[in-house]
C-alpha cells in the first residue's frame, strides 16, 4: 500500500495553498525564523552604534552583511536553521548559533559573545511576532479585507434604488433597498478594519523577568529602559515598559478580537447573500465546466458563500482561543503561548480564504430585480404601517378623529395578504385630510423606502 506520510495536514497547506500562500511570507515557521534573525542582527547593530557593553560601531559593510542573512534568507537558511535546533532542541538558541556561525565569514568573529547578550529567547521572540503579525495585516491580510468591502461598496451603490422587501423575524416588512442593506455591512466593516488600522503592536525588551538584571549588572552606566524603548520603537513597534519575562499580549488579543469581530461581520454577509440566492433575490452565474451537483445537473449551488462561512467559523474559533488564552501567564512564565502563537497564521489563513471566496461569490451573482417587484407586489399588506402612521399624524394635526389607528391597521391586516385594491378601498374611506389621502393612495410597496437610496451612499 502507498503511503501518503509526507502530504499536507491542513487544507491551508494543500488544497487552499495558493489562496493563502501570501501569509506565508510572514506567519509560517520560516516567516518567524527570518524575523528572530532580524531582531539579533539588528540588537547586535543598535548595540554597537550606541557604545553598550564598551563597544564600537561596525564597518558599513560589516553591517550590510549582516542585514544580508535576513534579506537572503532562503531554503538554505531554512535547512541550516533546521540542522542546528534538531541538535540544540532550541528554536531561539539555534538562531543565536547560526548567526554566529556566519560571523567569522563577516570579519565579526570577535563580536561573538555580542549575540543575543542579555537577552531572554521572549525578547526576541515577543519582538519577531510584532514584526511578523505586523506584516502580515498589513502587507496581506488588510489589502484583501479592503478589496471586499470596496466590492460590496460597489454593490450598494449600484442597487441603492432597487427597492427590496425586507424580511424582519423572516416575515415581510417594511421595505427597504439592497443598496441600503448592502451599505450596512460596508458601514459596520469599514469600521472594525479603522481599529485594525489603529492597531498597537507592542514589543518588550527587558530580559528574564523584566528587571534588566543582566543588563544592569553587566553596564551599570546605561539607562536600560530608555535603551529598550530606543531598540523597540526603532523596529517600529510600540514599546511596551512594564512586562514580567513575556510581553503580555494584550496587544495581540485587541487585535485578534477586532478581527473576530470583522469576521462574525462578514460571516452575516455570507448568511444573507445564501438565503437572498435561495429566495431567488440573486441568480447565480454559471461558470463553465463547473458542476453543482454530482446528480443533479441543473444546479448552481452557492458554495463561495457556504466555503466563507465555514472558514470564517474556523478562524473565529481559532482567534477566539487565541485572544482568550495569550493574555494568561502562569507567574512570569509559562509556555503554553509558543504552541499557541504558532497558530496565529492558520487563524488569518482561514480568515483570508474566506475573504476570498466572498469576493469570488460577489463576481458572480447578479441582482433579479424582478423578482424583488414581485415579492413586493404580493405583499402590499406592508404599507400598513404607512397608513397607520399618517392616520396617527392627522389626529395630531386636528384633521381626523379616528380612534387607536394602530388597531384599525392590525385588524385589517394581521396575520393575511390584502391587495392593492382592498388597501385603496380602505384608504378612501378613512377620516384623514385629502392631501394625506392621495399621499396614501399614490403610495406603492416598491416606491415605501424612505430614505433608503439615500442611505445607500453613506460612507
Amino acid at each position: 500500500m502507498s503511503t501518503l506520510d509526507h502530504q499536507p495536514l491542513s487544507p491551508l497547506d494543500g488544497r487552499y495553498q495558493k489562496a493563502v500562500s501570501g501569509l506565508g511570507e510572514y506567519l509560517s515557521e520560516a516567516g518567524l525564523n527570518r524575523a528572530r534573525v532580524h531582531i539579533e542582527v539588528e540588537w547586535l547593530i543598535f548595540l554597537t552604534e550606541n557604545g553598550l557593553f564598551g563597544t564600537s560601531p561596525l564597518t558599513a559593510d560589516q553591517k550590510a552583511g549582516l542585514r544580508a542573512l535576513v534579506t537572503d534568507f532562503d531554503q538554505n537558511s531554512i535547512d541550516e536553521l533546521a540542522k542546528l535546533e534538531a541538535v540544540k532542541k532550541h528554536d531561539v538558541k539555534s538562531v543565536e548559533v547560526f548567526i554566529r556561525q556566519h560571523l567569522p565569514a563577516l570579519g565579526l568573529a570577535d563580536r561573538a559573545e555580542l549575540v543575543h547578550i542579555a537577552c531572554t529567547s521572549e525578547d526576541i521572540n515577543n519582538l519577531s511576532y510584532a514584526v511578523i503579525v505586523r506584516d502580515a495585516v498589513r502587507e496581506v491580510w488588510l489589502p484583501k479585507a479592503d478589496a471586499v468591502v470596496a466590492q460590496i461598496a460597489e454593490l450598494a451603490e449600484r442597487y441603492g434604488d432597487v427597492p427590496l422587501l425586507a424580511h424582519t423575524h423572516g416575515q415581510p416588512a417594511t421595505p427597504t433597498t439592497m443598496g441600503k442593506e448592502l451599505a450596512v455591512f460596508t458601514h459596520r466593516l469599514r469600521r472594525q478594519l479603522g481599529h485594525v488600522r489603529e492597531q498597537q503592536y507592542l514589543g518588550k525588551f527587558n530580559g528574564a523577568t523584566g528587571t534588566y538584571a543582566a543588563h544592569v549588572v553587566a553596564d551599570p552606566s546605561a539607562d536600560w529602559p530608555d535603551v529598550s524603548r530606543d531598540f523597540v520603537e526603532g523596529l517600529g513597534l510600540t514599546w511596551n515598559p512594564l512586562t514580567t519575562q513575556i510581553e503580555s499580549h494584550d496587544w495581540q488579543a485587541e487585535l485578534y478580537s477586532t478581527v473576530e469581530h470583522f469576521n462574525g461581520i462578514l460571516h452575516n454577509l455570507a448568511t444573507d447573500f445564501w438565503t437572498y440566492i435561495s429566495m431567488g433575490y440573486f441568480h447565480q452565474i454559471p461558470v463553465a465546466g463547473e458542476v453543482g451537483s454530482s446528480t443533479m445537473p441543473h444546479k448552481v449551488n452557492p458554495i463561495r458563500f457556504e466555503n466563507a462561512e465555514a472558514n470564517l467559523e474556523l478562524s473565529n474559533a481559532l482567534f477566539g482561543s487565541l485572544a482568550q488564552t495569550l493574555i494568561t501567564s502562569r507567574m512570569q512564565r509559562d509556555l503554553t503561548d509558543s504552541t499557541t502563537q504558532r497558530n496565529i497564521g492558520v487563524a488569518f489563513g482561514h480568515s483570508l480564504l474566506a475573504l476570498d471566496n466572498i469576493a469570488k461569490g460577489l463576481n458572480t451573482v447578479e441582482l433579479a430585480a424582478p423578482a424583488l417587484l414581485d415579492d413586493l407586489d404580493h405583499n402590499w399588506e406592508v404599507l400598513a404601517e404607512a397608513i397607520q402612521t399618517v392616520i396617527r399624524a392627522e389626529v395630531a394635526a386636528g384633521r381626523s378623529k379616528i380612534d387607536d389607528p394602530y388597531t384599525l391597521l392590525k385588524g385589517l391586516t394581521r396575520g393575511h395578504r390584502i391587495g392593492q385594491a382592498d388597501l385603496e378601498q380602505f384608504v378612501r374611506g378613512l377620516d384623514i385630510g385629502d392631501e394625506a389621502k392621495q399621499r396614501l393612495l399614490a403610495l406603492r410597496p416598491e416606491t415605501y423606502i424612505g430614505l433608503a437610496p439615500q442611505l445607500a451612499k453613506t460612507r
